[in-house]
């Protein structure tokens, strides 16, 4: 069901929970194991909730060649490399896992990866990895769909590129693999994502084809998409996050800083208390300004028996009186008792019939 919750480690996921905020490292470590470890650590003092690595190997991705065929192509950051060339800059090393998710749990904050092959699942599971991503470029690949929904897990899903057929298709390899638990992420498949191809409108649609919560994957630049998101009903949002953009790095430059992180994380927190519920009517708050609404009040002493007149009765701020589109129904109708000026109008002083 669209509107069931998952859990990753001890945090439910979905509708009517606070979004879950997950801080991506992807090759942003530069290389450097102390840099990642450093990174983890600025993601939790920035409130992440959790922490995404990327687990591959350059020949589990590609094989080395420079044909055309193998090479990054257009203007962007990455064009003219060649894809094993960037995947072997980019990757994060076995070796490092296990410090990784031991730095993330002494910061209090869970860790998860995306794999991208089977072998890369085998490794999670012995590192005790309380969920899984499963990329966009990837989630056409049966197979990996499979054994990523075999280990019980709860499994995330980024769109970027799928088509409606495709995205119901991998929902329904999940659930025959066994999987019930998982989310759909919207995501542009575009390093940076510009604004106008973000289509945020369709996280509903979204949710709807796979009867499953939606997020974003977000490779915008700055942090109005995701808060956005929140406010269709997102209950994800992953980002990716570097200690510096000045730094370089293969994802840096569409990347935010720690500090950026944070006010990403203040910000969607502030959109959900804005969201708050489908309801027309005075708001918490509002109750202090009364003051400056306007209603009936009695403004010269009335005897009781004598009518209410234009002269008696006025509409005035404050708005502790009968509004005033009551006003015409009450002239010529007479006062029940006494009243002072000064008097909110109320029903019971004026003489019904």
């Amino acid at each position: 069901m669209a509107d069931a919750a998952l859990q990753i480690g001890n945090r439910l996921v979905g509708p009517g929970c606070p979004a879950y905020i997950v801080a991506e490292l992807s090759g942003n470590h530069n290389g450097s194991l102390e840099r990642a470890l450093a990174t983890i650590r600025a993601c939790a003092a920035a409130g992440a909730d959790a922490i995404k690595l990327q687990t591959y190997r350059p020949d589990t991705m590609t094989i080395e060649s420079d044909s055309p065929d193998f090479v990054v192509p257009g203007s962007g950051p990455w064009s003219g490399r060649t894809l094993f060339d960037l995947y072997e800059e980019a990757h994060t090393p076995w070796e490092w896992h296990e410090r990784l998710f031991a730095e993330a749990r002494a910061c209090g904050i869970e860790v998860f990866s995306t794999p991208f092959d089977d072998t890369a699942v085998e490794l999670l599971e012995r590192l005790g990895a309380p969920a899984y991503k499963i990329a966009s470029f990837e989630m056409i690949d049966d197979a990996l769909v499979r054994t990523i929904a075999r280990t019980g897990k709860p499994v995330i899903v980024s769109t970027g590129m799928a088509n409606l057929e495709e995205i119901t298709h991998c929902a329904s390899v999940l659930r025959g693999a066994g999987s019930s638990q998982f989310i759909f992420l919207k995501c542009t498949s575009s390093y940076p994502a510009p604004d106008d191809a973000m289509n945020l409108r369709s996280l509903p649609l979204l949710s709807a084809a796979v009867g499953a919560p939606a997020g974003l994957s977000d490779h915008s630049m700055g942090t109005t998409a995701s808060i956005v998101a929140v406010a269709f009903g997102a209950v994800l949002i992953e980002k990716h996050v570097t200690l510096s953009r000045a730094d370089g790095g293969v994802d840096s430059h569409f990347s935010l800083e720690p500090a950026e992180f944070a006010a990403l994380v203040r910000d969607v927190r502030r959109a959900e208390a804005m969201r708050g519920e489908p309801i027309l009517g005075p708001g918490v708050g509002e109750e202090g300004s009364i003051v400056f609404r306007r209603s009936l009040y009695v403004v010269e002493r009335i005897e009781a028996g004598d009518c209410f007149t234009e002269r008696n009765v006025r509409s005035i701020r404050p708005g502790h009186g009968l509004s005033p589109r009551y006003r015409e129904e009450i002239l010529g109708k007479r006062a029940t008792r006494a009243i002072a000026r000064g008097t909110p109008l109320t029903w019971e002083l004026v003489e019904r019939g």
